[in-house]
């Protein structure tokens, strides 16, 4: 008899690939959410995957064999959750899942696990690994944290080869019940860092314990696995030095074991040079901007080696990875020609790097950002960062906080007392609190050929642009 699997929150970007995966290796599968638009609904639509759009015990039967659960709605609060306690159905967190399906009994096999982790480049670097893997032929199965990845399809996949690719989030388990990092779970073969800077305060109150956590990680990794990580910072470094096992080093110092030079950008491609300390692995290309990107890109190609490939598959995987949905995304042009982009960043680095990727391919052009800042706990212990973070933007547009539903409102921090600091710096941003608010405003400038307008930030700012006229 097949297992039925019902996720709450399965919209969620961890949750969905679960769903997915567990629908791809034959399971039943059936979900709900909110009633409201998330940027994975096209892909579980794509697998075929039904969603409630309402949270309900009515939908937990005895004919469900486990429950898996987000963190967000309740976690283990939420009424569906607690009615499959009272029937003694089994209950995961998206965190403890991903780690049963990497473990592969579930599935009466077994799988080589590669986790990434890292504060950013978690996304893209898994993915450029699953992609180098598939082109490969090697049908790796993997969990994605976002929606479709143009060189994948579907972020999440139940491969027949050996190889199980998933991002590892350092994220709390449960935040209310139980505040375990997520990627504890999980047992690599091999594990990447790509860095690690101070983010989730409401679970980290400080940098030092985000290092604790990650070097508890790196504990997990197989006794014969290996650390692949960025060599870079005073964090990664503490990191590497209190692993036991395997170290490779990635990062733009020639004294890492992989390094990157000679990066250039030509058009939608990255170029760069990648070396083994002093030999010469050739040149590589990769379909998305950013110096940062040739770095999750070295990561991927460490593994890809220690894994065995060939540096011609290597090459040959990369060149065609480029990009996935939220990352530096092409949207459209807008009816005077401005080009519309969205991405992710919701952390001052990412924001930062993000914009100057940005400048450097469009050095020209004015260059407009629509930030929603992510979290009250967030843009508070990082507000002095985010004040720096716009510099390569010749706009700002600042809209209000996006609230997660797991913290309280903290009225000591607002869009608009940021918004107030960073103008003293930048000579144009500018507070604009609605979607509805910001689209009257464009609408209004009506931005033309030579505009790059980049909507940013890990709430609902990217639907913008279903309120543009787009061509």
């Amino acid at each position: 008899m097949k297992k039925s699997v019902h996720f709450v929150g399965i919209k969620g970007v961890g949750v969905a690939p679960l769903a997915i995966i567990a629908k791809e290796a034959g399971m039943n599968v059936s979900g709900c959410d909110v009633d409201q638009e998330f940027i994975t609904d096209e892909a579980l639509k794509k697998a075929g995957i039904e969603v409630e759009n309402k949270m309900t015990p009515d939908h937990i039967t005895t004919s469900v064999n486990l429950v898996i659960t987000t963190g967000a709605h309740g976690g283990f609060d939420n009424p569906e959750v607690k009615r499959a306690k009272s029937l003694n159905i089994p209950v995961l967190t998206q965190g403890e899942a991903l780690g049963e399906f990497m473990k592969g009994d579930i599935f009466s096999r077994s799988f080589e696990q590669i986790s990434v982790s890292g504060a950013h480049g978690k996304t893209t670097t898994t993915a450029m690994i699953a992609t180098i893997l598939k082109n490969a032929n090697l049908d790796p199965s993997y969990l994605i944290g976002t929606s479709d990845i143009h060189s994948l399809g579907l972020p999440g996949h139940y491969g027949k080869g050996r190889y199980f690719v998933s991002e590892a989030d350092e994220y709390a388990t449960e935040p209310v019940h139980d505040k375990t990092p997520k990627f504890m779970w999980l047992k690599p073969k091999i594990a990447v860092v790509t860095n690690i800077e101070h983010d989730h305060p409401d679970i980290y109150p400080s940098e030092e314990s985000m290092v604790e956590a990650f070097i508890k990680f790196t504990d997990n990794i197989d006794e014969n696995g290996t650390l692949v990580i960025f060599g870079e910072s005073p964090q990664t470094r503490r990191v590497a030095g209190n692993f036991k096992g395997k170290v490779v080093t990635f990062g733009y110092s020639k004294n890492n074991d992989f390094n990157v030079q000679r990066i250039s950008i030509e058009g939608s491609k990255t170029f760069f040079w990648a070396y083994y300390k002093e030999t010469l692995l050739g040149e590589f290309s990769i379909g998305v901007l950013g110096e940062f990107n040739c770095l999750n890109a070295l990561a991927a190609i460490a593994v890809c080696l220690e894994l065995g490939l060939s540096i011609d598959k290597i090459k040959e995987g990369l060149a065609i990875y480029s990009g996935s949905k939220r990352r530096a995304e092409f949207v459209g042009e807008l009816e005077k020609g401005a080009l519309l982009y969205d991405d992710y960043a919701h952390h001052p680095t990412e924001i930062k790097r993000t914009l100057e990727a940005f400048r450097k391919n469009y050095t020209n052009s004015n260059i407009v950002c629509i930030f929603q800042p992510h979290t009250y706990s967030r843009t508070k212990t990082l507000f002095e960062q985010f004040t720096s973070s716009f510099t390569a933007a010749d706009e700002l547009i600042m809209m209000d906080i996006y609230p997660s539903l797991r913290e309280e409102k903290d009225d000591t921090v607002s869009s608009e007392m940021l918004i107030d600091r960073i103008s003293k710096i930048h000579k144009s941003a500018i507070f604009l609190p609605k979607a509805d608010d910001v689209v009257k405003y464009l609408d209004e400038k009506s931005y033309g050929r030579g505009t790059i307008i980049i909507t940013m930030g890990a709430g609902d700012v990217y639907q913008i642009k279903n309120s543009l006229k787009l061509i």
